[in-house]
């Protein structure tokens, strides 16, 4: 019989904030496989848990993959932490639950805190749709490119930032999504918790001068529906409604249909849209005047 990888749910900060289950766990696997050991030795010296401890990181988990394994195949259960939380996010742990899938080997988890739906919960901005990203990228061009792509987004954001780019990361967010809320919470459950809500353009003199500590989450508001509206249809103000109509029939749309997305765009109903490229293709010229007052219907 194989044994099985348990992925147990660490404190974030408060080593309280454990739970039953996780700590019989770990008593009872026969290995614990921890990202740092030395951090990990604290949690577990607190509630006398003398399982022996295995190093899993991003730097060394190719080299423990093959001995892993054995020790599973071998019957052994192992539990897999991470420093704070719940493994497997921003974290190596989610390459060994693949191996152990691939392998045959059973996984389940201990649920414990997770920073992320903490955080998001603290900030106070909505919590009925979200998306995480965890950790940008450090290279400049590759950050920018996921950070527009929250221009339009209408989720609440969540990410993680470590302090020393705190600062560098809210002037990129400042740059791209202009005066957007957002809630920089850090310290969770610890002695010097914090939650600052600014406006992004608000943030460079909040900081300013400022050491910052501790690990650090990232909640941005989306966009609302309404504002969203508003710019999707300011993309087609420079845009003819023929222009308008051609481009979603150069996507492979048929006429039709494209007649009836452009409406849909402008606020009109789809007899505006026909009539106009009527008037064009017999006087040359586009009329849309009086389109915006006209009914919705078709």
């Amino acid at each position: 019989m194989f044994g099985k990888l348990f992925i147990c749910g660490t404190p974030i900060g408060n080593l309280e904030d454990i739970t039953l289950r996780s700590l019989q766990t770990l008593e009872e696997c026969d290995f614990i496989l921890a990202e740092d050991t030395r951090h990990s030795k604290k949690l577990l010296n607190r509630y006398e848990i003398k399982t022996p401890l295995i190093s899993y990181h991003e730097h060394n988990k190719i080299m423990r993959e093959d001995y892993i394994l054995e020790l599973l195949r071998e019957g052994k259960n192992l539990a897999l932490i991470t420093d704070a939380g719940m493994p497997c996010i921003s974290d190596p742990g989610e390459d060994l639950v693949k191996l152990c899938y691939e392998n045959g080997i059973s996984v389940t988890t201990v649920p414990g805190a997770t920073a992320i739906i903490t955080g998001l919960i603290l900030s106070g901005f909505s919590t009925r749709r979200y998306i995480f990203e965890g950790f940008l990228p450090t290279e400049n061009t590759k950050r920018d490119e996921i950070i527009n792509n929250f221009k339009n987004e209408t989720r609440t954001i969540i990410l993680y930032e470590a302090p020393h780019r705190l600062k560098k990361t809210l002037l990129n967010l400042h740059k791209i999504l202009g005066t957007r809320k957002i809630a920089i919470i850090r310290e969770i459950t610890k002695r010097f918790e914090e939650v600052i809500k600014l406006n992004l353009d608000e943030c460079a003199d909040f900081f300013d001068g400022k050491e910052i500590r501790g690990e650090i989450v990232l909640v941005i508001e989306g966009i609302s529906e309404t504002d969203l509206k508003n710019i999707e249809q300011k993309k087609w103000e420079n845009l003819s409604i023929e222009e308008h109509v051609n481009n979603y029939a150069n996507q492979g749309m048929d006429k039709k249909d494209a007649m009836k997305l452009t409406a849909k765009d402008r606020g009109v109903s789809k007899r505006d849209i026909y009539n106009a490229l009527i008037t064009r293709g017999t006087s040359g010229t586009s009329n849309t005047s009086g389109a915006n007052n006209s009914d919705n219907s078709d």
